[in-house]
């Protein structure tokens, strides 16, 4: 009797045990083509850059040796360095605080529900499906002193929208937050729609007015989302490189190189030597990951500290 009752319990068993193994395999199988893509387009690329800059390197010639201290020591003390990388940190927090607040402002202003709602966010949110390179295309078109539509305005008051150091710096601003406000935008909604109505009802039986709601009620509840959309910002930021190769080509007098804009001047432009150019792009690596990681612990303890 005993051997009988165990049959069953054994190819239970050993079903659950071919079952389980079957899932797991379907799981790598599923997790497969992407551990293979990340693979292919970041790890090996990686690793390829962290030894390129340890190494001689030029464009034309390959690997030709060892050259670890010497690249990174070039990297600092290539004479844009310290001014593409105090640019590139002005662009950022410019570009950071309008695309946030912007972005904020519109996501309040379609929030509430009205017969434009439908209208304004598809409107502001149409800028976000051109790309960066054309969107930068087409404002090279419309600043151009030549064939702008603001080419005789700009004759007669003697002003150009990218031939002063400012006025380059502003007008990719522009261009930037005209690109990005509507996904920005859209990422806030997102988090505003998350917040319950239920909480904004028990602020208006206190009697909180709209600016004490807006100030206790949403920006705390939408602190996660307003973290996303500065690491992403921020990031974005600094490795800022189209519009500005496209609108300014980093002038005028090179006042407008940026980080990224530099590492490609010295791996195909002038140096020509892949080595520098991989040492200077761990360096902005290594500066992404710890800017990434305060920004994280400080948003993960504001909530604590308040």
């Amino acid at each position: 009797m005993s051997v009988i009752a165990d049959a069953p319990t054994k190819r239970g068993s050993r079903f659950s045990t071919t079952r389980s193994r079957r899932s797991a395999l379907q799981g790598w199988a599923y997790a497969a083509p992407t551990a293979i893509f990340v693979l292919v387009l970041f790890v090996i690329p990686l690793l390829l850059v962290f030894q390129m800059s340890g190494s001689n390197w030029p464009l034309l010639s390959g690997n030709q040796g060892v050259n670890f201290p010497s690249n990174y020591q070039k990297a600092v003390t290539n004479r844009f360095f310290v001014d593409s990388i105090v640019f590139t940190l002005k662009y950022t927090v410019l570009a950071t605080v309008l695309l946030i607040g912007l972005g904020l402002g519109l996501a309040l202003l379609v929030q509430e529900s009205s017969r434009w709602k439908g209208f304004l966010r598809t409107a502001f949110l149409i800028p976000s499906a051109l790309g960066l390179a054309s969107a930068s295309l087409l404002f090279y078109v419309l600043y151009s002193p030549f064939a702008g539509p603001f080419a005789e305005l700009m004759k007669s008051w003697g002003f150009t929208f990218l031939g002063t150091p400012n006025g380059a710096l502003f007008s990719t601003v522009f261009l930037i937050v005209w690109r990005f406000a509507g996904f920005y935008m859209l990422l806030i909604l997102v988090g505003l729609q998350g917040i319950p109505d239920e909480v904004y009802e028990a602020a208006r039986i206190d009697g909180a007015s709209r600016r004490q709601t807006f100030t206790w009620v949403t920006l705390p509840l939408l602190k996660p989302t307003l973290a996303l959309a500065t690491v992403l910002c921020v990031t974005g930021s600094l490795l800022a490189f189209e519009q500005f190769y496209i609108l300014t080509k980093g002038g005028p007098d090179n006042s407008t190189i940026t980080v990224v804009q530099l590492i490609y001047n010295v791996a195909f432009q002038g140096q020509n030597d892949l080595g520098i150019a991989a040492a200077i792009s761990v360096i902005v690596l290594v500066a992404l990951v710890i800017i990434n990681i305060a920004q994280i612990r400080s948003f993960r303890r504001a909530p604590e500290e308040s």
